[in-house]
């Protein structure tokens, strides 16, 4: 049997659920889609792992617990050993603190993924850090890291067009605007301004999508500025192209955000966005024609920008067509995995022809 040209091990060590989980779920279908021979190790999770073998993906879990924990090593070692990648990517630092040493008996790269601005005592041992954004690269290199080793390689989205949710299942009536927000209910996605902002919209609904420790105090931040009545709490979501599709606007008002995932998966289902310009959304959005920015922490400026994408038909079109342009450029899923290809061709190309 003729071995695969390239063999890529991936592992994921959170068993949580948020946007980095969501990419290694859609990166990993893209390159079984691609041709590649791949082997998945995450953390015990039932429905993840359901999910990526039915896609036809090989998947095994693992522990990938805290300091104690020895059998995950020992296990990441031998399916290292019995798959003998030639690349391993890693995912977040739990994942990348259990990756096994190469050697010259079981040669591969070591690769890891970075969605943020992670400490990186958990990745000296890596051959090149991948970051998903231009910053998050000048971070790592401002660390100390070689440049020749931190490479910026994007995100892609599902950009699959699903039919709408039906506005009478989440109890939100068909003739008023309809705010979408997607993503973990944290401080640091500033969910609690865009509910500031609300009482300034008016008649406009919000679908917040997401879980998170904020929940609570999100939910009475509703209840005191009055427009609990216009806010759905939705929980996690494995049908965002429905919500957008059913949506008038996207907001993102994040107090940091790397990338803005949310932003390139509006361009692809043709929504128009508004976001707080973090370093993720002010890189990728360019005001005025892409999306709309506005200051962080501003929930007057935040109501303006909706208020005006919402009334100006003219805008809102001319926003939706230009997303979709700056989508497909660079964040298909054919434009990234040609990137990711290309670099993975390079960096096992050198690991061939280095001595020893």
């Amino acid at each position: 049997m003729t071995r695969p040209l390239l063999r890529l091990l991936q592992a994921m060590g959170s068993g949580g659920y948020g946007g980095a989980e969501a990419f290694f779920e859609r990166f990993a279908r893209a390159f079984h889609r691609a041709g590649l021979a791949q082997r998945l190790l995450i953390r015990r999770h039932g429905e993840r792992a359901r999910k990526l073998r039915e896609a036809g993906l090989e998947v095994v879990e693992l522990d990938f617990g805290g300091l104690f924990d020895l059998r995950t090593g020992a296990r990441f070692r031998r399916n290292v050993a019995e798959f003998e990648p030639d690349l391993v990517i890693t995912w977040m630092n739990r994942a990348t603190r259990f990756c096994p040493r190469a050697t010259r008996r079981r040669p591969f790269v070591h690769l890891a993924r970075l969605g943020g601005y992670y400490n990186l005592k958990y990745y000296r041992r890596c051959d090149h850090l991948i970051g998903n954004t231009e910053d998050i690269v000048r971070y790592l290199r401002a660390q100390g890291w070689p440049e020749e080793r931190a490479h910026y390689l994007p995100n892609f989205v599902d950009a699959v067009a699903a039919p709408p949710v039906a506005r009478a299942h989440l109890e939100t009536p068909e003739n008023v605007p309809l705010l979408l927000a997607l993503g973990r209910l944290h401080p640091s996605k500033a969910f609690d301004t865009l509910i500031e902002a609300l009482p300034e919209i008016a008649d406009a609904h919000l679908w917040l999508a997401g879980e998170g420790p904020q929940k609570g105090e999100l939910v009475k931040l509703a209840e005191r500025r009055g427009v609990a009545d216009r806010v759905r709490f939705l929980g996690w979501r494995a049908d965002a192209p429905a919500l957008f599709a059913a949506a008038d606007l996207c907001v993102c008002p994040s107090r940091i955000e790397p990338l803005g995932n949310v932003v390139i998966e509006a361009w692809a289902h043709g929504v128009p966005v508004v976001a707080a310009a973090g370093a993720g959304p002010a890189a990728l959005i360019e005001d005025g024609r892409t999306g709309l920015l506005v200051a962080i922490d501003d929930p007057a400026g935040l109501a303006r920008a909706s208020r005006r994408v919402l009334a100006d038909a003219a805008l809102s079109r001319r926003l939706v067509v230009e997303g979709r342009s700056a989508f497909e450029a660079d964040y298909t899923e054919d434009a990234v995995v040609a990137r990711y290809r290309a670099f993975f061709d390079r960096v096992t190309g050198e690991c061939a022809a280095s001595p020893g």
